[in-house]
């Protein structure tokens, strides 16, 4: 009887263990995000000045940022953090999703985020052994005309522009309507913290998904023009509002946006349920 209940303790002791691991990574990696938006929302209000010839998009902010003192250290602490974002991701596909339940819908979403993450991890990790050369919006355009070459290749690419518009604004809809509030410690908070942590959280995934949304729309623009130079990420996106009536103010008000959701994210990994 004592050999048993050790070993039930034993047992109760390592899951608890894992539990801790599991949220320590989580933690890590949701700071590792917000401090990607923070730098991607700099690199576009640098960019919008015209104080920088880096891309506005995670490939340029990572390239900022090696360029800075202790550069190197800090891209080493944000490949390790995308990399545990990735892993407990990857584990809420496997076993389900805190404060979703076990639905297949927020599994998958949760296994693209790890694969996204991955290589956000991989990205940095070639920055840090010097191989971060190469535009990664040029890569997407030369995918995309691969893609259209094929019979059937067009409406490939305009359905993932779909998809990603459709991801974009169900994103700001998230944000606008509070939805992320669902997966915060709100008990943890005093008021004014809440309000806070709240607007940010507002204006902030509003912001990513309205970028999302345009960069979804270039992609379908590029697949119904059959010009795959009109498709591209986030940096496209932000590019193309630059083009557009008062675009320096719209690219800066982005750049604000994204900047806002950095910081968010920083609040998530403090207060996240995991």
């Amino acid at each position: 009887m004592r050999s048993m209940a050790t070993t039930r303790a034993s047992g109760t002791a390592r899951r608890a263990s894992d539990s801790s691991a599991a949220r320590a990574l989580a933690r890590v990696g949701l700071a590792a995000r917000g401090v990607l938006y923070i730098l991607i929302g700099w690199v576009t209000i640098l960019a919008a000045l015209s104080q920088s010839s880096q891309q506005a998009d995670q490939q340029g902010a990572l390239q900022l940022l090696a360029g800075q003192p202790y550069g190197t250290v800090s891209l080493w602490l944000l490949g390790i953090g995308f990399a545990g974002y990735a892993l407990w991701r990857l584990s809420e596909a496997a076993f389900g999703v805190t404060g979703e339940g076990n639905g297949a819908g927020p599994r998958l979403k949760s296994l693209v985020r790890a694969v996204i993450y991955a290589f956000f991890g991989y990205l940095t990790f070639k920055i840090i052994a010097g191989a971060g050369g190469g535009s990664q919006t040029k890569k997407q355009q030369d995918l995309t005309a691969s893609v259209m070459h094929h019979p059937g290749g067009r409406w490939l690419v305009g359905i993932v522009g779909l998809v990603i518009v459709i991801a974009g604004l169900v994103l700001a809809a998230e944000g606008v309507r509070r939805k992320f509030l669902k997966y915060l410690r709100l008990s943890e908070m005093s008021s004014r913290t809440r309000r806070i942590v709240e607007r940010l959280g507002m204006i902030g995934t509003a912001a990513r998904g309205a970028v999302f949304a345009v960069a979804g729309v270039l992609v379908i623009e590029a697949a119904v023009t059959y010009q795959p130079a009109k498709a591209g990420g986030v940096d496209k996106a932000l590019l193309t509002l630059r083009h557009q009536p008062f675009g320096e103010f719209l690219l800066i008000l982005a750049a604000l946006g994204l900047v806002i959701f950095g910081v968010y994210g920083l609040c998530e990994a403090r207060w996240r349920r995991v």
